[in-house]
């Protein structure tokens, strides 16, 4: 999978750019406010799934215009392809000359993965933003995690309202036990999936974090359940008998796969404790590009990855691993610091001023 040209209109400060990357490494540099990150976020939006930058549609409309639209011709499936997106009042794409309605017709068809610094909060931030990451990746993947994910949600909402009304009526304690059930009968069944898929993750992970710190650190996630002796249903039921009381009282259920947490350690240590900066960042590498190893493995073929200025904070030894040592597929690097990647041995580099982009090798 790759990209093999885009064009942009309208789209943020790209009013009238076009682009031609090559197959391996893409460096994309330029100073601050350029346009670099709007480029990779013009590629992300073929993915299918919305701004990794938590903008509205509007917002990418260059300001004063009424829409953008963004055409990228791309490999995929073995056979060339072509998608037009038009941003206004919302998304609309058409793929190989078919109107096929909203941007979500493209997930699945050309995939990416990313990485932005706000990642790096999967390390810093508490239980609930790599819960986000795990079953983000775990619902590209399968349509059946979707499923149970959703599901179990809506249990929850009803268990936790009920759990609210038992204060005031101890009449409806009863009922709780329909809804533990279906809670546990999911709950089980996602954390199985969970479990697998991070049992995978850190296998991968570690193999590239190796790669990352030139083999003088060890990395390893392992998936953490909270208030529950054993990962499966007769566990999670007991768990939530035993929380019983504590929810009624507060009005939250406290036992389940959306309290679970990823710990990440590097050198046997916590990596959010006692890892360093750079430290920190090449460990949401390794598990970014984990996670696209397993998504490549699910389409059939390497998918493209979005490395958003990903340089900073990382020794010489890091930097050259990302610059020469992922082969195979299609990458694309933004950075500021042309002497980021003076080391390159292949690749293409790109310059972005003021909305204009220009090959330079």
């Amino acid at each position: 999978m790759k990209v093999t040209e885009l064009s942009l209109q309208q789209f943020r400060n790209l009013q009238n750019a076009s682009f031609f990357p090559g197959e391996g490494v893409n460096i994309i540099y330029g100073d601050n406010a350029q346009g670099k990150t709007n480029l990779i976020e013009a590629i992300y939006l073929f993915t299918g799934l919305k701004s990794f930058r938590s903008a509205r549609d509007a917002q990418l409309i260059e300001q004063g215009q009424d829409f953008a639209r963004l055409d990228m011709g791309f490999e995929a499936g073995g056979r060339i392809q072509q998608a037009s997106l038009r941003i206004d009042k919302g998304r609309h794409v058409i793929l190989n000359d078919v109107d096929r309605g909203l941007a979500s017709a493209l997930t699945g068809v050309f995939c990416a993965c990313l990485f932005s610094p706000d990642h790096l909060e999967l390390i810093k931030d508490g239980p609930a933003l790599r819960r986000k990451f795990l079953d983000s990746a775990l619902c590209v993947v399968s349509r059946r995690y979707q499923k149970l994910l959703l599901d179990y949600n809506k249990v929850l909402v009803q268990r936790n309202s009920l759990l609210k009304d038992v204060a005031f009526s101890a009449d409806l304690l009863s009922m709780l036990d329909i809804w533990d059930q279906s809670a546990a009968r999911l709950g089980a069944a996602i954390l199985d999936v969970r479990k697998r898929y991070v049992a995978r993750l850190g296998t991968e992970a570690s193999k590239l974090y190796k790669g990352i710190s030139g083999g003088k650190e060890t990395f390893s996630v392992t998936y953490q359940c909270t208030e529950c002796s054993s990962p499966d249903e007769p566990g999670l039921l007991e768990a939530m008998a035993r929380a019983r009381a504590q929810d009624v009282r507060t009005g939250v259920s406290s036992v389940g796969p959306h309290r679970d947490d990823l710990e990440i350690m590097i050198n046997g240590m916590s990596a959010r404790e006692f890892g360093s900066q750079g430290q920190q960042r090449s460990c949401v590498l390794a598990l970014k590009l984990a996670e696209a190893n397993i998504l490549s493995d699910s389409v059939g073929e390497p998918c493209v990855i979005l490395l958003d200025d990903v340089m900073s904070e990382l020794d010489n030894t890091r930097k050259e691993f990302l610059l020469n040592h992922l082969k195979g597929q299609q990458v694309f690097i933004t950075c500021c610091d042309a002497s980021y990647f003076s080391s390159l041995e292949e690749g293409n580099v790109f310059e972005v001023r003021k909305g204009n982009i220009f090959k330079q090798r």
